[in-house]
């Protein structure tokens, strides 16, 4: 074990003895299976700079991103009129793509030239592979390894399980982005060419286009009525939804389903959680909402009933932050609204391109009420169980969720005269960086569109991450108080 004081240089045992010691950081180099654990324990208060932390880096990484595209979005080249327009488009669009969303004020496909559609395509890239993660792969191919500070912001973007892991779980999401983009890219592309011979650059454009937005998760489409038109064709419609599906997994859980695809009792519980709460989520809402909207002829009524069939699946599967419009939600019933906002704020898994509260925390939440239910004192999954300071993880994003939602919906009500209904809907697929809408986002106005910028920004980046950037200074408790039990309920 190596002693370091921070701030000074190694001193004697007996001027040591004569010197008055502030806070002193013990950190432990171990080796285990290969990886490389960091232990540090803290005997006093320690002040840390902003940059110091990993987590707070991460929505700074953001925010330049942001920036960035807001810049080249404002670019006369961006936009097919280079009079019009002006600051708010630029950045709300840059927004809405660096956090993988698909909210915008303006419709893609004619407002912005190629080379603006373009840059938003590389936001939504950069956005969806998280900046840390790019930032530490760059890293990586200039100077072939990778320095301690620059492991532990990758690990706090891909949420590596220990700090051995980083460079090839770097490696890996790179690996996994391009191959299943590139794939889904192929179909699409073959698919469009199919339906407009003439254009085949057209048809390579807009498969490698709604690829990369479907992956990550972002929503963007370069047709006016997002997918409406194409919601009866299956060469479209189920690429699609595979990419939104594998994009919301996570890679942590790609990972472990290609390591161990044929022993289900090996996955790890983070794992058993996505991949069965995915699986319900999806089969449960098909179900509901094609209850809700199978006859419907404002939806899905007048479809055949295959045309039916897979606008019931992209129901289920699109509002898992993807974003993408398989229906004009402005047409659907309340009832129908209601379960979307549900699945929406769930989300998909973690350390993927998926936004809301994620599975995980939805599902830690769900055991732990059986749990009390049952009178049990440990909450248990499976054979494994799930500490108290996971739960109180999982409690507070969820809280903190809905927390911003409601501050974000009593706000709009507040700036525009949009229903209840309406600023719900918005507010959830923004904090969730979903995407749809019932059509209000381009008639907001501009203090309500920065209330929608805020959400999204908080929904990518996390709440708990950003409460932690906001924090100045980390304090470790050094006694405990006696315990009492208020009435609860």
């Amino acid at each position: 074990m190596q002693l370091e004081r921070t701030g000074i240089a190694p001193v004697g045992r007996k001027s040591a003895h004569r010197m008055k010691v502030d806070s002193i950081l013990f950190v432990k180099v171990q080796r285990s299976h290969g990886a490389v654990q960091v232990l540090k324990a803290l005997t006093g208060p320690v002040r840390t700079s902003l940059l110091n932390n990993p987590i707070r880096l991460v929505p700074l990484g953001f925010l330049g991103a942001i920036v960035l595209g807001t810049l080249l979005l404002s670019l006369p080249i961006s936009r097919t009129d280079p009079s019009a327009g002006g600051f708010m488009p630029a950045v709300f669009t840059a927004v809405s793509a660096v956090c993988v969303t698909g909210l915008i004020t303006v419709d893609t496909p004619t407002y912005w030239t190629p080379i603006g559609q373009g840059f938003i395509l590389l936001l939504i890239q950069v956005g969806g592979f998280g900046i840390m993660t790019l930032s530490s792969l760059l890293a990586l191919l200039v100077r072939k390894h990778l320095g301690l500070r620059t492991q532990l912001v990758a690990a706090s973007e891909t949420q590596a399980m220990n700090l051995g892991d980083v460079r090839r779980v770097l490696i890996f999401v790179a690996k996994t982005t391009f191959a299943i983009e590139g794939a889904i890219a192929l179909v699409l592309t073959g698919r469009f060419w199919i339906m407009n011979p003439a254009d085949p650059g057209g048809a390579l454009w807009g498969g490698i286009f709604h690829s990369i937005s479907a992956f990550n998760n972002a929503g963007f489409a370069l047709y006016s009525d997002s997918l409406i038109s194409h919601a009866h064709d299956p060469w479209i419609m189920i690429p699609l939804g595979i990419a939104v599906i594998l994009g919301g997994l996570g890679f942590p859980v790609i990972h472990e389903l290609l390591r161990r695809s044929g022993s289900k009792k090996c996955w790890s519980v983070h794992t058993l959680l996505t991949v069965w709460g995915t699986v319900g989520l999806l089969v449960l809402g098909a179900v509901v909402l094609g209850l809700f909207e199978w006859n419907r002829p404002e939806t899905l009524g007048e479809l055949t009933p295959g045309g039916k069939s897979l606008g019931v699946l992209g129901l289920s599967v699109f509002p898992r932050t993807a974003g993408f419009n398989n229906i004009d939600y402005g047409q659907a019933s309340s009832e129908s609204l209601l379960v979307t906002e549900i699945l929406m704020f769930i989300g998909g898994g973690s350390a993927g391109t998926a936004g809301g509260i994620k599975i995980s925390t939805f599902l830690v939440l769900a055991f732990a009420l059986w749990s009390e239910a049952r009178g049990h004192e440990q909450l248990t999954v499976g054979r494994r169980a799930i500490g108290t300071r996971i739960q109180r993880q999982a409690l507070s994003v969820a809280l903190l969720g809905v927390g911003a939602v409601a501050t974000g919906t009593l706000a709009l009500l507040v700036l525009t005269e949009h229903s209840l209904e309406e600023v719900l809907f918005e507010c959830v697929s923004a904090f969730a960086t979903v995407g749809v809408s019932m059509g209000i986002t381009a008639d907001l106005n501009t203090s309500a569109q920065w209330v929608i910028i805020g959400l999204m920004f908080i929904g990518r980046v996390g709440i708990v991450s950003a409460a932690a950037a906001l924090a100045l200074r980390h304090r470790r408790l050094l006694f405990k108080l006696p315990e009492e039990q208020p009435v609860i309920g």
